[in-house]
């Protein structure tokens, strides 16, 4: 059996739903990473499929929002999703390196922002109780896609400085 399969099944098994969206946002980067190499190899087929998978992922990342529970923020990561399959399509019709490594970078920032919200949901230790009452509304929420606070939601693509 392939052990990095293996690892990801025991990664997936009883996983916070915080940690399945970050698993999910690690396999939409490793795609794209996957399809940097076969683009710059001049693989067509290759980086078509690399993207492809990713587009499927953040595809399941979108279907997956709570808009009423989520409000504000399902809404602006269902924007920010739209925003990254668009750049796909469009860096996969150029033919574009650098398209593909600015939508890894928005991925990258987005993934950081849930890993930010893992930590702070893990219980507090004594060093950093005060960063865990900094974050405390982000804990008291019920929906892990609406976790994020107003400073961790993604920025529209136009300020972004990938």
């Amino acid at each position: 059996m392939n052990a990095r399969l293996s690892y990801r099944e025991a990664a997936v098994e009883g996983a916070s739903p915080v940690r399945l969206v970050i698993l999910l946002y690690e396999q939409a980067a490793e795609d794209l990473r996957a399809a940097l190499g076969a683009h710059q190899r001049g693989d067509i087929e290759g980086r078509t499929r690399h993207i492809n998978h990713a587009i499927l992922v953040i595809g399941y990342l979108q279907a997956s929002l709570d808009k009423e529970r989520g409000g504000r923020v399902a809404v602006n990561l269902e924007r920010f999703y739209d925003q990254v399959r668009s750049g796909l399509v469009e860096a996969q019709f150029k033919q574009s390196g650098a398209a593909l490594e600015q939508q890894i970078s928005h991925l990258m920032q987005v993934h950081e922002a849930w890993c930010e919200v893992e930590r702070a949901s893990r219980p507090a230790q004594p060093e950093t109780s005060t960063a865990t009452q900094t974050l405390s509304p982000l804990r008291s929420s019920s929906s892990s896609k609406s976790k994020f606070n107003e400073e961790q939601k993604p920025r529209p693509s136009s300020e972004w400085n990938a």
